[in-house]
């Protein structure tokens, strides 16, 4: 018999070629490199890759022509579902051996996580590996919502003598330092964990948070955080909010959550740009319900809210917290991580569906 299938989607290794010589050596790889969705729906029909047990995606803005991937990329007629919960496997285009999934990018509300669950498929995101860079990221927006850096900087750049004493002179009576502060992180994950690590750390700010289940005690010593189980608590008391959990397909804060936060304070969003009703974001600060908001992701990227864009209180970035080098080096190398360890030890490294999986085996 010969080496299992992996099919790898998207454009060439670029930096761990020993490991890509790893998976050469335990797979059969082939490629569909970058094409479009009819031509990927096709190829799969036809069976062009082979049976393959692996699908490999290691750059997130490449080999993602396809996308969305939803039950149309699985399922060539209708999902079907029997009293017995179980699928039909007759029409799938991926194969029956296809078992894991794994891609660059933190985020993954472009993947229907549940239905590959449901097609026996594990799907394996690469966020760990931008973690450092999304975090440095997120203190530049902490930063600039506390400091006005954007106002300041807009007004060098002008070259406007006019604009630059404007902003030298009333800056300061706008701006506090973040010293002493409260910081309430959305989600406390890897991502969260290591931004309320530099910000607790390296500027003293006090750590707050809100997560589905509350982190051990000596992790929480760490950065010495107070667990909130009800959001709209911990929104009430921070003067800082930052969203850092993945997009569930509803946005967490709305005009009904901002009304509930502490006037003045300031909004971050490193996660999703669903994840915040703009509209709401604005009428908050039009009114000064919010004193102002760091912004790396968009409700409707990649067009960017004007309205947004033309507050000098709002920091604004083109979802780049994650994009360096170091993120791309570690997205490669987890996304092959993740599948040498799925079929050495029966255990990816980095799941986000396996409770997709529970769900299942309790039917």
């Amino acid at each position: 018999m010969g080496k299992p299938v992996l099919l790898h989607c998207g454009d060439d290794i670029k930096w761990n070629h020993k490991l890509y010589a790893k998976l050469s050596d335990t797979f059969d790889i082939k490629r569909s490199h970058s094409m479009g969705r009819e031509e990927f729906k096709q190829a799969l029909k036809d069976k062009k890759f082979g049976n393959f047990v692996a699908m490999y995606r290691p750059f997130w803005n490449t080999g993602g022509e396809m996308s969305p991937w939803n039950s149309e990329l699985m399922f060539a007629s209708p999902l079907q579902i029997f009293e017995t919960h179980q699928l039909t496997y007759d029409s799938d285009l991926l194969p029956e051996s296809c078992k894991i999934y794994a891609s660059a990018g933190a985020g993954f509300d472009w993947v229907d996580t549940k239905a590959l669950a449901k097609r026996g498929i594990i799907y394996c995101n690469a966020g760990a590996a931008c973690t450092e860079s999304v975090a440095d990221a997120a203190i530049w927006l902490i930063l600039s919502t506390f400091r006005a850096f954007t106002w300041s900087h807009t007004a060098a750049r002008s070259c406007d003598p006019a604009r630059f004493s404007d902003a030298q002179k009333n800056i300061a009576a706008n701006t506090f330092n973040p010293n002493g502060h409260s910081l309430g992180i959305i989600g406390l994950g890897k991502i969260g964990f290591r931004i309320a690590q530099k910000a607790h750390q390296s500027f003293g700010m006090h750590i707050l948070y809100n997560d589905i289940r509350q982190l051990p005690s000596d992790v929480e010593k760490e950065v010495d955080a107070k667990f909130y189980e009800r959001l709209d608590d911990m929104l009430a008391v921070a003067d800082c909010v930052l969203v850092a959990t993945p997009f569930g397909g509803e946005a967490v804060i709305n005009a009904d959550q901002i009304g509930k936060m502490k006037r003045g304070s300031r909004l971050i969003n490193i996660a999703r740009g669903k994840l915040i009703d703009e509209d709401a974001l604005i009428q908050a600060l039009e009114t000064g319900q919010l004193g102002a908001a760091g912004l790396d992701v968009h409700f409707n990227e990649p067009a960017v809210n004007k309205k947004l864009a033309d507050m000098r209180n709002v920091e604004m970035l083109s979802h780049t917290a994650g994009a360096s080098v170091d993120s791309h080096i570690g997205f490669e190398r987890l996304g092959m991580e993740n599948i040498l360890s799925f079929f050495e030890t029966g255990k990816a490294m980095t799941p986000v569906n396996l409770h997709f999986f529970d769900a299942q085996a309790k039917l």
